[in-house]
């Protein structure tokens, strides 16, 4: 199902993926009610419908980057679902560990479940992937294992400890980098895949497949900047934060400190505290200084395709797909 004269049809990847969705609807229920019909689940129904709500922008990247470079819907569908798939487990195991008691407005998967339950749905859901693109190709399943060891591996990096994290701040031993490596492996690295996936169902060559990764990668850093952005500005307009809260946001506002830098381990410390108007500044300054570093990810996106762009009416499409999709996130 390739698509000529694509800018006709398309005014952005808004109207691109809503297209897409309901077919990745469709295949991902297929694909998990075969994956969790035979288990015995305390709320199947519940769980289905927590795991098949996302959004489906990775697997909607998949598709068109597949598209664009001529490859067809029928065969970027699978491996689109291998990137949902791999999605809906990690927050799985993301609401575990981070104690989240709600998913999409219902109960998380742990708290109906249990913990040991809901870990391992989450690792057959993983395992799951694995075998499902192992079994379309060797390139494919080295994608797939790729993505799942290092966002995992993102997940071990994300400090959860407040009086942890501050004395690892104040010995210099955590400083701006430690965000450049959360951003990649938490969220960058299932975008690169699931645009790598896309490259690979189009049968691209392996150049074109590491362009399409890194374009991928980029627009996942500034989705999960503008992701922290969001908190940042929601703590700007209550001026309060608690530890717990804080531990999640510090790797992001380090990159931003400056001389600003020693009042994070001080928020870190305290039970709970008002944002006063040192930290106010703190807050304000890394939020604009947020939004510059969001653009630049997303430039940096189109200057990875830029002449790798197709001669079949997608170039408009992939230029313009990285602000779109932070434009969808902002106004979710």
């Amino acid at each position: 199902m390739p698509c000529a004269g694509v800018n006709a049809m398309f005014m952005g990847f808004q109207e691109y993926w809503q297209t897409r969705k309901p077919v990745l609807d469709k295949a991902l229920n297929r694909a998990l009610s075969g994956l969790l019909g035979g288990v015995t689940l305390r709320d199947a129904a519940s769980l289905m419908a927590s795991l098949e709500a996302g959004k489906k922008i990775r697997g909607g990247l998949t598709c068109m980057v597949s598209e664009a470079l001529g490859g067809t819907l029928d065969s970027a569908v699978p491996r689109a679902i291998s990137v949902e798939m791999i999605q809906a487990a990690t927050l799985i195991h993301d609401d575990f560990v981070d104690r989240d008691t709600q998913r999409r407005g219902r109960p998380a998967t742990w708290t109906v479940e249990g913990a040991r339950r809901a870990v391992l749905i989450g690792d057959v859901i993983f395992a799951s992937a694995i075998k499902m693109m192992s079994d379309l190709g060797r390139e494919d399943g080295a994608a797939v294992s790729h993505a799942i060891a290092q966002v995992s591996k993102g997940a071990l990096h994300e400090p959860l400890d407040p009086l942890a994290l501050a004395g690892e701040i104040e010995s210099g031993r955590v400083g701006g980098q430690f965000y450049e490596k959360i951003i990649r492996l938490k969220t960058g690295i299932l975008f690169g895949a699931a645009c790598r996936l896309g490259a690979i169902a189009a049968k691209a060559d392996g150049k074109l497949r590491e362009t399409f990764y890194q374009y991928g990668l980029c627009i996942g850093e500034a989705y999960q900047i503008a992701d922290d952005l969001q908190e940042v500005k929601t703590h700007l307009a209550s001026r309060a934060i608690y530890p717990e809260q804080m531990v999640a946001l510090a790797p992001a506002l380090l990159p931003f400190a400056g001389a600003m830098r020693l009042y994070i381990p001080d928020l870190l410390k305290r039970k709970s505290t008002e944002l006063n108007h040192p930290v106010l500044e703190l807050f304000s300054t890394a939020a604009e200084m947020m939004e510059h570093e969001i653009e630049h990810r997303l430039q940096s996106a189109i200057s990875e395709v830029e002449g790798h762009f197709p001669d079949n009416g997608y170039s408009e499409l992939l230029r313009s797909t990285p602000r779109d999709i932070i434009k969808m996130f902002n106004e979710s």
